[in-house]
């Protein structure tokens, strides 16, 4: 993973075996208080909010977001994506289950969403392009938000727990439950992540 010179609080990347011109903005914003709005914009359709909007209570960790946005690109290359882009496909790929109208409401921003991470991403496919402090400039007017920087720290700070067991399907496992605190979480991480692999298998 290769960081670029991150935009305020929005940080810009590129993954390893992918192509270099393919990059990943990525920002998290707490306390949202216009999520119907993007929401209306993403029922819309409005090109100008082609994102990937998370609600971020459900994510545990960067590499969780990561990895399906590595998913979601590579499926954008070999033309496989099963939604109409590759935000839509991000959002879509979080869910263990293939239902995508439960993915976009379990997964993605809803009005009552208070917690967003946004991730952007930039390809030679793409219709228009977009530059970093472009993609900034677009989120920090029209999101109604706290943007801090998307580490771990700032993810955990959001995470529902409760949500994350129920949707992953982590709740009666015994030895996961008997764990100490610290080593559950890491274990939850790794189970979330192997349920996210075996999507559709």
């Amino acid at each position: 993973m290769k960081r670029k010179r991150p935009t305020a609080t929005m940080e810009s990347l590129t993954l390893e075996h992918l192509p270099t011109d393919c990059t990943i903005h990525l920002a998290l914003f707490k306390n949202v208080k216009n999520a119907a709005f993007l929401h209306s914009q993403l029922l819309a359709r409005n090109a100008d909010f082609e994102y990937a909007l998370i609600d971020a209570s459900i994510v545990v960790s960067r590499r969780q977001v990561l990895a399906v946005a590595y998913k979601s690109i590579t499926s954008l290359l070999n033309d496989s994506l099963r939604t109409p882009n590759v935000h839509s496909e991000i959002v879509v790929n979080l869910n263990p289950s293939t239902n995508i109208t439960e993915s976009y409401r379990r997964f993605g921003l809803n009005p009552p969403t208070k917690d967003v991470l946004v991730l952007k991403v930039t390809h030679p496919k793409a219709e228009t392009q977009l530059s970093a402090s472009q993609i900034w400039d677009h989120l920090s007017t029209h999101v109604e938000g706290e943007a801090v920087p998307a580490t771990d720290e700032n993810i955990a700070s959001v995470t529902d727990w409760a949500k994350v067991r129920k949707y992953y399907k982590l709740n009666g496992i015994n030895w996961l439950d008997k764990m100490p605190e610290p080593e559950k979480k890491a274990e939850a991480e790794i189970l979330v992540l192997g349920s996210i692999a075996l999507r559709g298998v």
